[in-house]
């Protein structure tokens, strides 16, 4: 592959080549890159802001995942969060530190990532940052959205009795991540061995190119439903509703059987030997969102065959419990992703 070598565009040169090919969406930006700061205009609507950072060795591996599909995913695990706000993103700004590892054909086809899923989500890249790295690909990206305050749905407003639903299936970013690493581990050994991925693109396209969920929060509006908490699955379910439930100050009932789990994900997971359930309840990564409900908006929900009710919340005395399809009853504890554990 021809190689061109970052220095030779300097730092402006590099943000001007970069971004020449984002264009507009919202009329929320008023002055977007090329000048000392960004100016949005949310016209009598509240601001959502959230920030995530992404760490070559620690949130991604680039032996196995491709710089596009890596740009691509830094935007959605961002705009993830923003719709799990009840929220519409309408800018992202993207800061990022390289080594001299990367030349500018790498970058190009991450901004190309980075750019599908601002065009697929309608989202303005309106600045960022450049930098060097001693060491590997650091990648900080903000999203800033927007809704009316009396839509925003936060993680502390459950009520008892509430359903607790959750979007598309659970589990497969975390058996994709458990096949590449395998991959990983057999190239390491034997780099004359080809990576077996057959009949595994779906647990793969979980891991390396998830979609946040704009569809769910669409269905929301279209159909006069509020949810009245919610959060995006990103360290994996158990984890995630704990955080609703503390944070309500609730407990909850959740049922083995009501969990989704695809059939590509259950016959991944029993290729590896694993149990599909452990790992929907334990894998990070499905950017699913888990909201909590009314019952009365039961109903309205059945429309969508992408949303499963999964349980209930409860008194916080009765804690927070998974009842398996064999009837027994367990405690639910936190064993989703811990981003400072060793």
């Amino acid at each position: 592959m021809e190689r061109t070598e970052i220095g030779e565009l300097g730092e402006f040169g590099l943000i001007d080549h970069l971004t020449k090919n984002f264009e507009i969406h919202n009329a929320s930006t008023i002055v977007s890159i090329g000048d000392d700061a960004a100016v949005i205009d949310h016209f009598g609507k509240q601001t959502v802001i959230t920030t995530d950072l992404l760490v070559e060795g620690i949130h991604f591996d680039l032996m196995y995942t491709p710089l596009k599909h890596l740009g691509y995913k830094a935007v959605m695990v961002n705009l993830s969060d923003v719709y799990a706000m009840n929220a519409m993103p309408t800018q992202l700004t993207m800061s990022i530190a390289i080594s001299n590892r990367f030349g500018l054909e790498a970058l190009d086809e991450f901004y190309e990532g980075v750019y599908i899923a601002c065009e697929k989500h309608g989202v303005d890249l309106v600045g960022g940052d450049t930098s060097s790295s001693n060491k590997g690909f650091i990648i900080s990206v903000t999203a800033i959205g927007e809704v009316l305050p009396d839509k925003i749905v936060k993680r502390s407003t459950a009520q008892k009795g509430d359903l607790i639903c959750v979007s598309g299936d659970l589990g497969g970013a975390f058996l994709g991540l458990t096949l590449m690493e395998r991959e990983k581990k057999i190239y390491l050994e034997n780099p004359q061995v080809q990576p077996d991925l057959e009949n595994e693109s779906y647990v793969v396209g979980r891991l390396l190119k998830p979609e946040a969920r704009k569809d769910i929060i669409d269905f929301f509006e279209k159909n006069d439903i509020l949810p009245t908490a919610m959060m995006d699955v990103s360290d994996g379910i158990s984890s995630d509703v704990l955080h609703l439930c503390k944070q309500s100050n609730l407990g909850c009932v959740i049922y083995e059987e009501k969990i989704p789990v695809s059939d590509e994900s259950r016959k991944a997971a029993y290729k590896f030997g694993l149990d599909p359930t452990v790992c929907a309840l334990n894998g990070g990564e499905d950017y699913e969102l888990i909201f909590t409900l009314k019952q009365a908006d039961h109903d309205k929900i059945t429309l969508n065959e992408e949303i499963s009710v999964i349980g209930y919340m409860t008194d916080p005395e009765e804690g927070c419990k998974l009842y398996t399809k064999g009837n027994n009853r367990f405690d639910i504890t936190a064993q989703g992703w811990n981003a400072f554990q060793k």
